[in-house]
């Protein structure tokens, strides 16, 4: 059985291959010009209160749970075509307070724009009230392709695996604890791996996928990386409604490795500003 789901996947991708080929020829560069899809994705990750979740009851942890809802659970919208894609993150009102979720928005990944063929990232971030257009290579990720499948609604998936630097995954977020790792000391912080695992569809030949996820022969419907699953609910092929698929255009240029420079500097600045009102 094993085999021949391995012969299946072999003839597909050869497949594919070729269909790829085709694709990049003049007579038909026009045609995939037109094409375009939409995904819809919504992602749940589970809550780690580490040694202090261990202190709180139940219906502590619970409340805790429900205030980080909006957080714990998203939902986003990827259009894609060929070449480029567009990652959104549907923004949700707290369940509790009524108002958007004005802290965790500093540290949320903005709308995302990638260019396959020109291995282009163009991000948009926001940090009260700073408009940052985060500018830079793709994350490369070594994908590990194998033979396994599942079905995802009426899609054949294939798995595939790979392992990336965590920081590599969440440039975009930061924690108070960021700000200790950024002392005078020598010694190199230690760098955390998050292994993942996807399933893309060659039933949809694009190199797309949610968040920082691409490069595989299909278009992702599922990964997994660190607490975090990301899930495909509805597809929709050439929809009516078109919109143009373009990068973000408006903000201060940068690059990941100076953003990241750039806030924890701020949040340092921050973090001694309020100890210097608490003193006075």
């Amino acid at each position: 059985m094993k085999a021949s789901i391995y012969s299946l996947y072999l003839l597909v991708t050869f497949a594919l291959v070729g269909l790829s080929t085709h694709y990049n020829t003049p007579e038909t560069k026009a045609s995939t010009q037109d094409f375009q899809g939409r995904a819809y994705y919504f992602s749940k990750s589970k809550m780690e209160l580490g040694s202090w979740g261990a202190r709180m009851s139940e219906a502590q942890k619970k409340a805790v749970k429900n205030r980080l809802k909006n957080r714990l659970e998203k939902t986003y919208t990827l259009s894609f075509n060929a070449q480029e894609s567009l990652f959104v993150e549907e923004e949700k009102v707290d369940a509790i307070s009524g108002a958007t979720d004005s802290w965790g928005s500093n540290f949320a990944r903005g709308k995302q724009y990638k260019n396959v063929d020109q291995n282009q990232l163009v991000q948009v971030q926001e940090f009260y009230g700073k408009r940052f257009l985060v500018k830079d290579e793709l994350q490369k990720i070594e994908w590990k392709m194998l033979p396994e499948t599942k079905q995802i609604g009426q899609y054949t998936c294939f798995k595939a695996t790979a392992v990336v630097p965590e920081q590599e995954l969440t440039w975009f977020n930061f924690s108070w604890s960021d700000l200790s790792n950024t002392g005078s000391s020598t010694t190199e912080p230690e760098i955390k791996l998050t292994p993942i695992e996807a399933w893309y569809t060659m039933q949809i030949p694009v190199k797309h996928g949610p968040a920082e996820f691409w490069g595989l022969p299909g278009l992702i419907l599922e990964v997994s990386a660190g607490n975090t699953t990301i899930l495909c609910s509805e597809i929709v092929i050439n929809p009516k409604e078109r919109k143009p698929i373009k990068a973000p255009a408006k903000g201060t240029e940068i690059n990941k490795k100076d953003y990241r420079t750039t806030i924890v500097s701020k949040m340092t600045e921050m973090r001694n500003s309020y100890g210097r009102r608490r003193r006075g």
